[in-house]
């Protein structure tokens, strides 16, 4: 499966009338088109920051989706006050210990690495991580998605509320820390987020 991932960097004051518009008219535009399997939306109320991830059942559905999303991306940024950065992604993991609740966050850590050694890095993480990571607390699921090409890397671990997050944080960079070290990862942006819209219906992955 792949993903579009949509960053705004806007206005503050203007993410909650952002987070309605992709609410009440992206998701469901989104969620008419063919091979569409959901959208997940991460707000940061303080810096603006926004990001809007759809996903999709093959590379196919991803490029043929392109025009019709693009009016309303533009729409969007437009709405929030900001720039708009977009990224194509592969989902490679996906596991849920349950469905997102209400007031969850997300930490996302973006890293990079050897393009030619992807598929070592998304076993490893399969094999050996998904059980350490649903050990934090509070955590709800964890995905992972890789842009071969480049090398890169986007985590998104979910956790119950903020304080639960919060609490996760020591452990899971100790975690991630050793995973880099071992894989010749390098993290390049670590993030923490509001889960204010989670549609996904992406099938587990492990």
């Amino acid at each position: 499966m792949y993903a579009r991932s949509t960053t705004v960097r806007g206005d503050p004051n203007s993410v909650d009338e952002g987070i309605a518009y992709v609410r009440d008219e992206v998701m469901p535009a989104v969620q008419r088109m063919d091979g569409c399997v959901g959208l997940s939306m991460l707000a940061d109320r303080t810096s603006g920051r926004c990001i809007v991830t759809t996903a999709w059942a093959d590379y196919d559905a991803l490029r043929l989706s392109a025009d019709g999303v693009k009016p309303m991306r533009q729409r969007a940024a437009e709405i929030m006050g900001g720039e708009i950065a977009v990224n194509e992604w592969e989902i490679v993991v996906l596991h849920r210990m349950h469905e997102a609740r209400e007031g969850a966050s997300t930490r996302v850590i973006w890293s990079k690495g050897d393009p030619g050694q992807m598929d070592r890095v998304i076993d490893a993480f399969r094999m050996g991580m998904i059980s350490r990571i649903e050990e934090l607390p509070g955590f709800s699921s964890v995905s992972v998605m890789v842009d071969r090409a480049r090398g890169r890397t986007a985590t998104a671990v979910n956790y119950d509320n903020r304080e639960q997050l919060n609490l996760a944080q020591e452990p899971g960079m100790a975690l991630r820390h050793e995973f880099h070290q071992r894989m010749g990862l390098e993290a390049t942006e670590v993030a923490e987020f509001d889960l204010v819209l989670a549609h996904l219906r992406v099938p587990e992955t492990v």
